[in-house]
């Protein structure tokens, strides 16, 4: 199987496709990273402007590192979804489009270690997404603006909100974040894969794929009891921005933010569980489906 998961590694690393992701994720960093350094405080002034009279802070000091990754995780995040559907679509009905899957399945290897090789190794193609923002995102931003204590400007409700979390509380948030996410995009990745086992061409699944989490994120961003109650809970788009959840400290009654902590983790452990769940079951129907599958092609 080890051999098998070399294979499957080298052929994503063969396609160009693969680095598309990687040159967006740099082009978008970038242009944040650009934008901020030119004009950043008219951002902060903008951002800012409902709770200047309760919060006062060194906008100079406010755009750091850590303040730039969060704002560019903000936005990211929401279309690398886009940018792991390009590999994990691709891998059956990639295979079916060149007309390899059938010699592939001569191969002394059962269907259901085919499907969980290339699960293992969409998996590992998010991850490496996920580490070059990491790099690209935090560190390079580190290096170019400096850290100092984070502000994260926050809507609760109606009313405007600025956390401040000091810089030596900050690290191991970003690192809990990166993780949460992984678990999120490996759902994208594993539903992409789901699609792909009924596809003859790449197409099909990453666009199904696309129009799925477009679909999903518009209707839990549907502010309506009924949809609330009964559609939010069911869709797994509710739990993709969970990791904001390790920004969101605690506060004292004088409005002092405790070091270490979080406001609501039950949330975010019951979203990665959500996440967890909507994996394995998109996993389980993959090996189902391809295991009855008849190869045509």
């Amino acid at each position: 199987m080890w051999k098998l998961l070399q294979i499957e590694l080298y052929k994503i690393s063969k396609k160009p496709r693969t680095y598309i992701a990687f040159i967006a994720i740099t082009a978008i960093v970038f242009v944040f990273q650009f934008a901020f350094k030119a004009d950043g405080k008219a951002y902060l002034d903008f951002m800012a402007q409902d709770v200047t009279d309760s919060f006062v802070f060194d906008k100079s000091k406010a755009i750091n590192g850590y303040f730039m990754c969060y704002i560019i995780l903000n936005t990211l995040l929401v279309q690398v979804p886009i940018l792991v559907a390009l590999v994990a679509g691709d891998a059956v009905s990639g295979e079916a489009n060149m007309g390899t899957l059938r010699l592939l399945l001569t191969k002394p290897v059962s269907r259901t270690q085919i499907i969980l090789v290339k699960f293992i190794a969409s998996f590992l193609f998010t991850v490496s997404l996920l580490v070059w923002m990491a790099v690209t995102a935090l560190f390079l931003s580190m290096a170019i603006f400096g850290v100092d204590d984070m502000i994260i400007f926050r809507s609760k409700g109606d009313v405007s909100q600025i956390l401040q979390i000091t810089k030596d509380d900050v690290m191991w948030r970003y690192f809990a974040a990166f993780a949460y996410a992984a678990v999120a995009l490996t759902v994208i990745a594993s539903l992409a894969l789901l699609l792909s086992v009924f596809a003859e061409n790449s197409i099909g699944p990453i666009i199904a794929t696309v129009c799925i989490v477009i679909v999903c994120t518009v209707i839990s961003n549907i502010n309506v009891p009924i949809i609330d109650k009964y559609a939010k809970p069911y869709l797994f788009t509710s739990y993709l921005v969970g990791w904001k959840g390790f920004f969101y400290i605690n506060s004292t009654d004088d409005g002092e933010t405790l070091k270490g902590t979080m406001e609501n983790w039950p949330a975010v452990r019951n979203s990665l569980l959500n996440l967890l769940a909507y994996i394995a079951v998109f996993l389980s129907a993959t090996i189902i489906a391809f295991r009855r599958k008849d190869i045509l092609s």
